[in-house]
């Protein structure tokens, strides 16, 4: 089996910084992309930021500039550092991998999901 598990979730004001951290263990052989999401109560998840085998990564618009995706592949794990927070980034925070777990055998899976809200 395959788990993700999230760490880092908080409250900060706006303005601020955060960083979430995501570790994958388990019966893994190769992961390709790995990526965070978030979502609202009464809206679809949506893609925040993902990051390939490769280290080449594409965000959306709305964290542009502001969030960084990185990736650790020695050790199976994906960081997101958030900065400049504002009010709209409140919301649970998702990692997302596909991952094989043989050489023909891979599936996605989620992360457990951690809280983070920006308040004054």
């Amino acid at each position: 089996q395959v788990q993700l598990v999230e760490s880092g979730g908080v409250l900060v004001q706006p303005g601020g910084s955060l960083g979430l951290s995501c570790a994958a263990s388990g019966s893994i052989f190769s992961i390709n992309n790995m990526g965070w999401y978030r979502q609202v109560p009464g809206k679809q998840r949506e893609l925040v930021a993902v990051i390939n085998s490769g280290a080449g990564t594409n965000y959306a618009d709305s964290v542009k500039g502001r969030f960084t995706i990185s990736r650790d592949n020695a050790m199976n794990t994906v960081d997101l550092q958030m900065n400049n927070l504002k009010p709209e980034d409140t919301a649970v925070y998702y990692c997302h991998a596909y991952i094989h777990t043989t050489p023909r055998d891979w599936g996605q899976f989620w992360g457990q999901g951690t809280q983070v809200t920006v308040s004054s």
